[in-house]
């Protein structure tokens, strides 16, 4: 009998656990949500944050307002993601940058990048180019890396500053082809390309969308993209893993995260409402522009996929002695 009862006690505390989840969800969310940016206005994770704003408000119900919060090389942005209540109503988009602090800042970060946030969706990623001046001899990527080789620390790599995407997608493809070079960190990738077009610097890593003018204009001479798929606004150029070199797959990408400790339903029903907004016809021909490719996923997914790409690039920090000021 009184198994019976426990029994009877234990299925209808159940019962009552799966009927409050729904009706938690179905009540999110209540009132207007904030979508932390880590960046100023203007770039491609503000884009991407805007866009998906615009998506979410019309399906949610309630309006998602896009809050620059940039500084400190996107912490500043993250640390109020990760201080915000856990209730949905405060969110995050994010960039690579969330995955190479961990390796490149350690101990200085405010937060713990694995502990203290929740996971919702990758939203997009993109890959990049490796580019030369058209100035440059090099017309393959296997005669640069023959020429890198050869001539130790000599050739000059660009980047938009330390610990950006592109400055590690230029680590990665060192550790992997087996040269050095100097590194030249810019303030941002407008000074960047300047240089690389006047053939002030040898080789650099750029976004798609930035760089395909140059390329299809004879300006700039496009090595190489990373990763194995080709771009479609590049489908001339090689992959790395075509020229040999699967393991520089560095890409961009902006993932949906929130404090740790958001409910289950809730985590669920934002993961489904961003895959429909970044799969929705508009926002695709907007994020293709861009050079981006839509993800979408499922909250588990996107813990796997973030907390693998910090280890991936503790590793790459780690192996290529890399420092900030």
């Amino acid at each position: 009998m009184t198994i019976t009862l426990r029994r009877r006690s234990l299925l209808t505390a159940t019962l009552a656990a799966a009927l409050a989840a729904p009706a938690l969800a179905q009540g999110y969310p209540s009132r207007p949500v904030r979508l932390i940016v880590p960046y100023p206005p203007g770039g491609a994770t503000d884009i991407t944050a805007r866009l998906l704003a615009q998506e979410l408000s019309s399906s949610l119900g309630q309006p998602f307002a896009v809050e620059n919060r940039g500084g400190g090389a996107s912490v500043t942005g993250t640390q109020a993601i990760a201080a915000a209540t856990p209730d949905g109503h405060a969110l995050g988009v994010i960039d690579t940058a969330f995955v190479v602090n961990p390796g490149l800042l350690g101990s200085r970060l405010p937060y713990d990048t694995r502990r203290d946030f929740s996971f919702v969706s990758v939203l997009v990623r993109s890959p990049l180019v490796l580019v030369v001046p058209a100035s440059a001899p090099w017309q393959d990527l296997a005669a640069l890396v023959r020429d890198a080789r050869a001539k130790p620390n000599e050739l000059t790599f660009g980047s938009a500053g330390n610990g950006t995407a592109v400055h590690m997608a230029g680590e990665q493809f060192r550790l992997a082809a087996g040269f050095s070079f100097l590194h030249v960190p810019y303030r941002g990738g407008g000074p960047m390309i300047t240089d690389v077009l006047a053939g002030r610097v040898h080789m650099a890593f750029g976004t798609i969308p930035a760089m395909a003018e140059h390329v299809r204009a004879g300006r700039l001479r496009a090595l190489a993209i990373t990763g194995d798929t080709r771009a479609s606004l590049l489908p001339e150029v090689p992959t790395m893993a075509e020229a040999g070199f699967p393991a520089v797959d560095a890409a961009l990408l902006n993932a949906l995260i929130g404090p740790a400790g958001l409910p289950e339903p809730v985590l669920a029903q934002l993961a489904e409402a961003s895959r429909r907004a970044v799969t929705s016809p508009a926002m695709t021909a907007r994020l293709t522009q861009l050079g981006f490719e839509p993800v979408g996923g499922t909250p588990a997914e996107a813990a796997a996929l973030l907390l693998a790409q910090i280890t991936q690039w503790d590793r790459v920090i780690r192996d290529g002695d890399i420092k900030v000021d």
